[in-house]
């Protein structure tokens, strides 16, 4: 038996060379692809061909009656390796504080890579920092499935030379959140910011009917706020509540289980086509009869669905508006390109903000 132990262990030897040997192979492709990426000025960072490369992996596993969690969290790490050799460590921008749902958006989508996070307190920050390359990326809010447009986000869209690169859609999931060991019948105060209190009123009635209910900036202030206070919770995400070291006394208590945000991943570039993309266009009419319809006209004539239309006031001349618009496909598809084409000669505007893979 020890003979055969011995033999085995010989055998894991030569196949962690083998390895090795192929990792070195595969982290010296990767240099060449970066130094690639630099020639093009393309970002290092790519979320879509990292879950491109996990997704076959798990495909190549599961042939072979492997768990694809393992061999997921084992990639991770290898493509670590491989995005340390292409350049430096990108940097994501996203609208603060830290632990609200921005951050926690930005988490999940740039979940795959190492990759550093910076809060920035508005909208215009989190623009400026990527325009200026403070950082690579940036994570704004831009539509709420309630609430609406963020038109601040919009508008932004609209002055910047900057492209939407990404899109994220994420459920508005609060949580009640206190210090660990906390009582039900212990609470005396809810702290959050007005909306997530609102977004809760029907939990905290049936629930803590007797709470105090205080309004503060944030949910991630909340948070630190019943982190210092005795018989207090707070209304948060589950980020906010392992940032801050405190205890999810209860989860999902929205009354709305259908909340959602939308977010866009903003950048200097936009993103390859991936087989499953939106295109963002803002655009302006002729303020006479039947434009706007002979504009939209242009996508339906080539199969083009639309996912969204908003009008925005223009700002220069009073009752005269902008047209934000979504549809499926990417801009340089042939179909999208036509359909943009005659789009321009229906418009007193068009701008392409950008074309991004489908939110996951």
């Amino acid at each position: 038996m020890i003979d055969q132990l011995k033999l085995l262990r010989g055998q894991i030897d030569a196949l962690d060379a083998s390895i090795v040997k192929l990792l070195k192979e595969r982290v010296e492709v990767s240099r060449k692809i970066g130094a690639t990426k630099k020639k093009l000025k393309v970002d290092v960072c790519d979320p879509v061909r990292e879950d491109e490369v996990l997704s076959n992996v798990e495909k190549l596993g599961s042939k072979l009656d492997m768990k694809k969690e393992d061999l997921r969290e084992a990639y991770k790490k290898i493509l670590s390796m491989s995005r340390a050799v292409q350049g430096r460590q990108d940097r994501v921008a996203f609208l603060g504080p830290s632990g609200t749902f921005c951050e926690q958006a930005s988490r999940y989508h740039f979940k795959n890579s190492s990759i550093s996070f910076a809060e920035h307190p508005t909208i215009a920050d989190v623009f400026r920092a990527v325009g200026v390359g403070e950082v690579d990326y940036g994570v704004v809010p831009v539509e709420n499935s309630t609430e609406g447009s963020v038109n601040v986000a919009l508008d932004m869209l609209f002055n910047s030379d900057l492209k939407v690169c990404g899109e994220i859609e994420q459920r508005i999931r609060h949580n009640l959140i206190a210090k660990p060991g906390t009582k039900w019948d212990s609470i005396r105060t809810v702290v959050s910011h007005p909306q997530a209190l609102a977004q809760c009123r029907k939990f905290l009635e049936e629930n803590i009917p007797d709470a105090k209910l205080n309004q503060v900036s944030s949910t991630s202030a909340a948070i630190r706020m019943a982190k210092r206070l005795r018989n207090t919770a707070a209304i948060g995400t589950e980020l906010a509540a392992e940032i801050n070291g405190m205890e999810i006394i209860a989860r999902g208590i929205e009354d709305n289980p259908r909340n959602f945000t939308r977010f866009f991943v903003i950048g200097r570039h936009d993103a390859a086509p991936s087989g499953n993309d939106k295109t963002s266009i803002v655009f302006s009419v002729r303020h006479v009869p039947g434009a706007l319809f002979n504009a939209i006209q242009r996508f339906s004539e080539r199969g083009l669905n639309l996912t969204k239309i908003e009008s925005r006031p223009t700002r220069d001349v009073p009752w005269e508006y902008v047209f934000y618009c979504d549809f499926e496909g990417h801009r340089n598809e042939e179909r999208c390109l036509t359909a943009l084409k005659e789009l321009e000669a229906k418009c007193q505007f068009v701008k392409v903000l950008g074309s991004y893979p489908r939110a996951r």
